[in-house]
């Protein structure tokens, strides 16, 4: 039986959302993975990831507090 740490179990339980669609997923219910940037990005769908891998700063938020404009 695996056992995870509390920290891994709260990650599982987790849920993002899908930066193509707007979906919500968690690392378990993910049907696609994408790190960029040093950042991890779970997709609902393989055509959600193709959409990011194409034009990830189209679905990536820049924040006005990190000095960069909204798109």
């Amino acid at each position: 039986m695996k056992r995870f740490s509390q920290d891994q179990n709260h990650k599982q339980l987790q849920s993002y959302r899908d930066p193509v669609c707007g979906m919500e997923v968690s690392p378990i219910t993910a049907i696609e993975v994408y790190d960029y940037k040093h950042k991890t990005y779970y997709f609902c769908a393989a055509i959600c990831k193709e959409a990011f891998e194409t034009e990830p700063q189209k679905y990536v938020q820049h924040h006005r507090q990190h000095g960069l404009k909204p798109a």
